[in-house]
């Protein structure tokens, strides 16, 4: 009963039913987080700009389709949740909030970032899995501090070569998209742990065996002829791999999340970070 009244709440636009949704989230939480998550809003609550020392913003698995230009008075937001919304684009005042560090946008209808996105220099995870890009925008590649990209789910076909800028991406997720071969770029990024490029149309797989860092390689569910050449440690998730015939997506899905999980509790142990100046 209760998701049901939530659910009439939030077709109706008076302030006081936006609020019932809310909740009494009228002072600034202790623990500098709010969550909104699941709450059915169709209109971002204004009081919570208010909130100018807010650390965590998670508004996954709602109907939101726009943000307020007032959002941008959150200049201390490190980790900001708008995965599973209806957006379209990304508004451009998510690209004024200079210290974040975790962006979450997957499972919206985004063809594209905007260049402004360049603005978050201090970005270290970036997932935009599930949208509807076809070709991974050219400003991800500034992203200089990126160390982990989650771009499965889409309808990508290639890489750009600029990639290999991101001297700090340690993992990058593409599971679903439409490579028809392994993108040339990964091989010059020594640097990387992870590869996940499972769900593509790869047909044939170079060596991966002079990448020095990588651990974990997974490419089941393509139409390969071979599987991929890897230095001995490295784990290999696919057709032909010696550990596991079958992959196992949840372990590998658990590597990520506890990679994140490791930069969240490093992100609150951290002092503040000083403001961006332009």
């Amino acid at each position: 009963m209760g998701n049901t009244i939530r659910a009439l709440v939030a077709f109706i636009p008076a302030d006081r039913c936006q609020n019932y949704v809310v909740g009494d989230l009228r002072e600034m939480p202790l623990d500098k987080m709010v969550d909104l998550s699941g709450t059915q809003l169709r209109r971002f609550p204004m009081h919570v700009c208010s909130f100018q020392e807010l650390v965590k913003l998670y508004l996954s698995d709602n109907h939101l389709s726009s943000l307020p230009l007032e959002l941008g008075q959150l200049q201390n937001l490190q980790i900001l949740a708008l995965d599973f919304n209806n957006f379209k684009a990304l508004p451009q005042v998510v690209c004024t909030l200079k210290q974040l560090c975790i962006l979450y946008l997957g499972n919206n209808k985004l063809c594209d970032l905007p260049n402004e996105l360049s603005l978050l220099q201090n970005l270290r995870t970036l997932w935009v899995e599930a949208n509807c890009l076809t070709q991974l925008p050219d400003v991800v590649c500034e992203l200089r501090l990126l160390k982990t990209l989650h771009a499965g789910s889409n309808a990508l076909r290639l890489l750009p070569g600029q990639l290999r800028r991101l001297r700090e991406l340690r993992t990058i997720w593409l599971s679903g998209n439409l490579l028809t071969e392994f993108p040339p770029v990964l091989l010059h990024m020594p640097f990387l742990e992870v590869i996940d490029v499972d769900r593509n149309s790869i047909r044939y797989f170079p060596s991966l065996a002079h990448l020095p860092s990588l651990k974990l390689v997974i490419y089941d569910h393509n139409p390969c002829r071979n599987a991929p050449k890897v230095a001995k440690g490295v784990r290999r998730v696919g057709r032909w791999a010696e550990e596991t015939p079958e992959p196992d997506r949840r372990k590998a899905r658990r590597y990520a999340l506890a990679e994140e999980s490791q930069e969240a509790q490093a992100l609150a142990l951290a002092p503040t970070l000083a403001p961006t100046t332009s």
